[in-house]
């Protein structure tokens, strides 16, 4: 009875909890949107305020468009981004796959091997990976950027795949091989649908820093015809002065992108970290 009583509080606790953290995480948003609308002077007068008939512009949105080629860095990071998380999904699946299930004399190696690429950070590699691509002929191309992206999203990729994959049944597996299926289809039809979970939660985690990086676009892509998002953004903010208009309606089109695809991702999000956590 106690129990009974108690549960309907805790869920009205928890949506509480859950309401707060979602404006929490929302209200920059949503700052940054709503004076996106707004002319120079309203934004720093009343920057919480809404826009109304006096303070509402869309001059930063008219200099975007009219200014640089907004929509194709738009493009090229959307290219990046997409190109990125497929290799990162596709080749970190697989990896984790071998890793949880097959046992070889390097396997522990492997793991800790993985481990470190997710500590030590790839910007430390910046001049080696530069050289690399000058020595490939890749600088200011989106490959450059896809490649790196790649590499750097893989060791976290494998590491939370593979414990998701250790957890799929060996009975179902083995059922599969005693059915004439090979280890591709077993791992593409069996194990992959079973941690879908798992890989939205990757999806979605690999794709805020690629498509909010600055570094690897400046160091490897900065080229016209190759600028993301971030980077062509950066063409309003000067020494001595910023069009904020500019870059407060640039950073509203770049968040649509990141809010769509957790809207889409949402439920397998919220599946793949909580898994576990509750019996």
């Amino acid at each position: 009875m106690s129990k009974a009583r108690t549960s309907p509080v805790r869920s009205a606790a928890a949506h509480a909890i859950l309401i707060t953290y979602t404006v929490v995480a929302l209200f920059p948003v949503l700052v940054i949107i709503i004076n996106s609308f707004k002319e120079r002077r309203a934004i720093f007068r009343s920057p919480l305020s809404l826009p109304n008939a006096e303070s509402f512009s869309l001059i930063g949105y008219d200099t975007v468009l009219a200014q640089g080629d907004f929509l194709l860095y738009f493009q090229n990071s959307l290219i990046v981004t997409v190109m990125s998380i497929t290799g990162v999904l596709l080749f970190g699946a697989m990896a984790a796959f071998a890793l949880a299930e097959y046992r070889f004399r390097g396997n522990p190696l492997m793991a800790l091997y993985l481990a470190l690429g997710i500590m030590i950070p790839i910007r430390l590699g910046t001049v080696a990976i530069l050289q690399m691509m000058v020595a490939g002929g890749l600088v200011n191309t989106l490959t450059a950027l896809i490649l790196v992206y790649t590499a750097q999203g893989l060791p976290l990729a494998i590491f939370i795949l593979s414990e998701f994959m250790k957890q799929v049944s060996d009975d179902l597996k083995n059922a599969g091989r005693m059915d004439g299926l090979s280890e591709y289809r077993i791992f593409f039809r069996l194990v992959l649908p079973l941690v879908r979970p798992a890989m939205a939660t990757v999806a979605v985690f690999t794709m805020i820093p690629i498509w909010n990086d600055l570094w690897f676009p400046l160091i490897l892509a900065p080229a016209e015809s190759t600028k993301t998002i971030t980077l062509g953004a950066q063409v309003f903010i000067g020494q001595f002065v910023t069009n904020w208009n500019a870059v407060l309606a640039a950073l509203s089109l770049a968040i649509l992108p990141v809010l769509i695809l957790y809207l889409i991702f949402s439920r397998q999000l919220i599946r793949g970290i909580t898994s576990g956590a509750v019996k």
